[in-house]
């Protein structure tokens, strides 16, 4: 498979959504991130290595009314991996 051809299949799995909250408790191990599109409760763990970015890219989206590329650790889970601009 060619470099292209994996970089199409990894877009596949990303969701365009819009940050509709981003819910932070004290001590807790993630946040809680609710989309626009979805009724659900997704979560961005503390332990994620981008967490910082990631987070710092969903308050943006939140503040500016923007959607973002999603994508989860699973197809139907709640877990967030990553976080991009669209496009």
């Amino acid at each position: 498979m060619s470099e292209t051809q994996g970089d199409e299949t990894n877009s596949s799995s990303y969701r365009q959504m819009t940050v509709a909250q981003i819910r932070e408790q004290n001590k807790a191990d993630h946040v809680e991130v609710v989309f626009l599109e979805s009724a659900r409760f997704y979560k961005l763990f503390r332990t994620n290595p981008q967490y910082d970015a990631l987070l710092e890219r969903l308050r943006n989206a939140l503040e500016n009314s923007r959607s973002l590329q999603v994508r989860l650790m699973s197809p139907n889970g709640d877990i967030i991996e990553d976080v991009r601009e669209p496009g």
